[in-house]
């Protein structure tokens, strides 16, 4: 089958080629893979990863084969996955418990841009817990990432500041559900509840100074690639604990179907909105990828998986 595979000498270290067609266990099911979407984390194992590894957590498509063992969608369901790698190829076995039915309302190369990036900005917001109220803070709000978690922070009732780089990338957050977009976070004095954090470095020490008693840091990324030294102190003292969490939202989770689930639901029902910066053929992978790397890309980029010529 074809692929993307990662080749130290292309010039995003990815090309199209060959690999070997996928063999699904019992309690997997095949997918023809329609289209897939890029993470930044894909870029970093690019890096360094075997030359013709296929790499792609994200792929929509159709069902070929339904899992042996009975478990998941049928054959000819449209479907979205989620795995730690083989999503950038023609077909795709993958652990039917990953796996969730597309809505007819819903496009294909939409849902593609949910398991990573809508899955992990709503894994956070669970995992800050109830937000209705309170003040919400999302850094690095415009990216794929940061545009869902702006979104979903607004659907469960939060007051939600989206923190960007600058004025041009802050357009349309507030359409997203954002009460306030701010540069940076220079400005900001006032206490925050949640801060959903992807820059990392010193934006994140400066985050963390900004929290309520009680408040929790959730860290999803480190966009900004700097050490974050806090000050001496700078955590000690608070009459309520005060928290910097780590958010998982990689392989061996066994709710994803049920996230992937939520967060379809509201893709149909126009309430979410997936931000597409980026579409095209998977030929373009090159371009995609210059897109993401440069930061110039705001929400997600979608690759279109083109069946090759008879």
């Amino acid at each position: 089958m074809r692929a993307l595979v990662v080749d130290p000498t292309a010039p995003s270290r990815l090309r199209l080629g060959e690999a070997p067609d996928p063999v699904p266990g019992p309690g997997q099911v095949l997918i023809e893979v329609r289209h897939s979407s890029l993470n930044s984390a894909e870029l970093f194992f690019a890096e360094r990863s075997e030359p013709g590894t296929v790499l792609g957590f994200d792929a929509s498509g159709i069902v070929l084969a339904s899992a042996a063992d009975g478990g998941g969608p049928s054959v000819g369901s449209r479907v979205v996955s989620f795995a730690d790698g083989g999503g950038w190829a023609e077909r795709r076995a993958v652990d039917a418990i990953d796996v969730a039915v597309v809505p007819d309302l819903v496009d294909l190369g939409v849902a593609a841009t949910l398991p990573v990036a809508a899955g992990t900005a709503l894994r956070a917001l669970e995992q800050a817990g109830p937000i209705t109220g309170r003040r919400v803070l999302v850094t690095g709000a415009s990216g794929g990432v940061g545009s869902f978690a702006v979104q979903l922070a607004a659907i469960g009732g939060a007051h939600v500041i989206a923190s960007v780089g600058s004025a041009a990338s802050g357009g349309g957050l507030t359409e997203l559900g954002a009460a306030e977009v701010v540069i940076g976070l220079a400005g900001m004095h006032e206490p925050v509840d949640v801060v959903i954090d992807l820059v990392g470095g010193p934006q994140l020490v400066a985050a963390y100074g900004l929290l309520s008693s009680g408040g929790s840091v959730q860290s999803v990324g480190w966009a900004s690639g700097e050490a974050a030294a806090f000050p001496p102190g700078a955590t000690l003292g608070r009459p309520n604990p005060t928290s910097i969490t780590s958010v998982y939202n990689g392989a061996g989770l066994t709710d994803r179907r049920r996230q992937l689930q939520v967060l379809l639901d509201l893709l149909a029902s126009g309430r979410l909105r997936a931000q597409v910066g980026w579409r095209g053929p998977w030929e373009g992978i090159d371009e995609a990828v210059t897109a993401l790397s440069s930061r110039v890309l705001r929400g997600k980029a979608v690759l279109d998986v083109v069946a090759r010529s008879a």
